[in-house]
């Protein structure tokens, strides 16, 4: 049974599943859908041309789909899609998309998002994302799965940052990340891989020392440029699978810049 408390407001036009609850003081507008067994507690604001998928909570004071923090959006209908069972927190910010980054901003599925973290307009958050309390995505930011970005963390726009990869707290990240990287500092430096997440993941033991083999000809060595390096790994490492997802990352584009070891680390 759907439970809308009544002092909520839920405007004709929107979609309510079935055994969804929206608590006191919640306000959900005329064209937002929520799907079965989504929860939102007390004083949830969800607004705009948005879907919450099955199954996900939303906590106090959140504010999901209200016009995006662009100078340049000028009021053109765009969508924000978050997908299923995720926890979004106390004070989570989520925006739609501008017209001029595709006009979504998507979110997956079985993602934490804690207290005051920030996912801005046209991100693409893949599933089970972590942002730690206050983590903050600018617009175009692209998370892939399974990625985990600690307390305090911003990571500027139309950057990416690959499967499994860490940023550690209070990180600011300017340039991409590569899969199962771990980056930390005031300014992101690549200090490793994420060797916790991928023994946490059960990838075969070989499959990791390739990796960790890759890593090492990738970024200890200054010969050549990092997109030749990895083309020559990409030719020597074709069956690893783990090391191709990162090769793949590198030369999916060729006007990136990387997260690399600080000088001498």
């Amino acid at each position: 049974m759907t439970d809308i408390h009544p002092t909520a407001i839920v405007e004709t036009g929107a979609a309510i599943g079935e055994n969804v609850r929206v608590g006191p003081y919640s306000t959900v507008g005329p064209n937002v859908r929520l799907a079965d067994n989504v929860v939102l507690e007390s004083h949830v604001v969800v607004a705009g041309h948005t879907e919450v998928g099955a199954g996900t909570h939303i906590f106090p004071f959140a504010s999901i789909g209200h016009k995006p923090q662009d100078l340049k959006y000028a009021g053109e209908e765009t969508r924000l899609l978050i997908g299923k069972n995720n926890q979004i927190r106390e004070h989570v910010t989520m925006n739609p998309g501008t017209s001029g980054g595709g006009g979504l901003t998507r979110v997956g599925d079985n993602g934490l998002f804690m207290m005051g973290s920030h996912v801005g307009h046209d991100c693409k958050v893949g599933n089970f994302a972590i942002l730690a309390n206050n983590a903050t995505l600018a617009g175009h930011v692209e998370l892939a799965d399974h990625v985990i970005l600690g307390g305090l963390s911003a990571v500027r726009q139309w950057t990416r940052i690959g499967t499994g990869a860490i940023v550690g707290g209070m990180t600011g990240v300017e340039f991409d990340v590569i899969p199962f990287g771990s980056v930390i500092g005031d300014r992101a430096r690549l200090a490793g891989l994420n060797l916790i997440g991928l023994k946490r993941k059960e990838f075969p033991r070989e499959q990791i020392h390739a990796l960790r083999a890759a890593y090492r000809d990738l970024f200890d060595t200054e010969d050549g440029t990092l997109r030749a390096r990895a083309e020559a790994v990409a030719e020597t490492a074709a069956d690893q699978p783990l090391v191709k997802m990162v090769t793949d990352f590198i030369l999916e584009k060729d006007d990136r810049r990387f997260c690399t070891p600080r000088s001498g680390e």
